[in-house]
């Protein structure tokens, strides 16, 4: 009774996303609606749902949606929280391609920011799942992290995740279980395989499932920026950035990174 529901803007394998408006506030939310009839294990999804929604109810970031309710009725499951104008990357790469590196680099250092605010966390949070569909760009050309469905709080005693979570293609080799425990360093080849997709318009989800040098793809394309993703998507946790500031720092500074200083170094 307290949302008007206006349109329906989205649609997942398990939720339909509707825009909402709040009379008495005069404000638009998105109401995120999971129903339980189709459902087969609607209590495993419930269950996923209220830790999605215990993570984002804690966390108040410029480039995150908030929670504001949490409605659950007889058969449906109803989460109110900001809507999020504009539209997933995703789109953007179907309808235009390969994107300019300069705003790939200024997307990458926005969520730099948003995962290092999630990793600082007690516990830390892992996001786990970062790809063109999960951000959002907004027309002021800034992004917002959506879809906490995968997130997790780091648990120090665990030795390894159990099951496997993620995106094949932007998945690290430790999302695959058996290979270690998810933690930041997860987060930041994730962030590495969505700059290579941004960048050079070819989905890692995709033959040849492999992440080129970009400058294979594009020679025009920043040494800098190039070595970056590379350090990014290693195979090896421990060869990677070991943290978000780290990467945010070389992000700032992609284009004096050149092979010759760092070999120096």
């Amino acid at each position: 009774g307290k949302y008007e529901i206006l349109s329906k803007i989205g649609q997942g394998g398990m939720s339909v996303v509707y825009l909402a408006m709040n009379r008495k506030a005069n404000k638009q939310w998105a109401v995120k609606e999971v129903r339980k009839d189709g459902q087969k294990d609607f209590e495993v999804v419930k269950q996923g749902l209220i830790a999605e929604t215990d993570i984002l109810k804690k966390l108040h970031h410029p480039n995150l949606p908030s929670i504001i309710d949490i409605i659950e009725t007889g058969d449906t499951f109803l989460i109110i929280m900001d809507f999020i104008e504009g539209k997933p990357l995703s789109d953007t790469l179907r309808e235009y391609g390969a994107q300019p590196q300069d705003y790939v680099v200024e997307w990458a250092k926005q969520l730099c920011d948003v995962l290092n605010y999630l990793h600082t966390r007690t516990p830390p949070i892992v996001y786990r799942d970062t790809k063109p569909s999960n951000i959002m760009l907004k027309p002021d050309g800034s992004v917002t992290m959506i879809d906490f469905g995968t997130a997790r709080e780091y648990k120090e005693q665990n030795m390894a995740d159990t099951t496997c979570l993620g995106t094949q293609g932007y998945a690290a080799p430790e999302q695959y279980g058996g290979h270690g425990q998810t933690d930041a360093r997860t987060d930041i080849y994730n962030l590495g395989a969505t700059m290579y997709h941004l960048v050079t318009g070819h989905n890692p989800c995709e033959p040849p499932y492999e992440l080129y040098p970009i400058r294979q793809w594009n020679p025009a394309l920043s040494e800098g920026l190039e070595m970056i993703i590379l350090k990014c998507t290693q195979r090896n946790p421990e060869d990677r950035y070991q943290n978000c500031m780290e990467l945010l720092y070389d992000l700032e500074h992609y284009n004096s990174i050149d092979s010759k200083s760092r070999m120096k170094k």
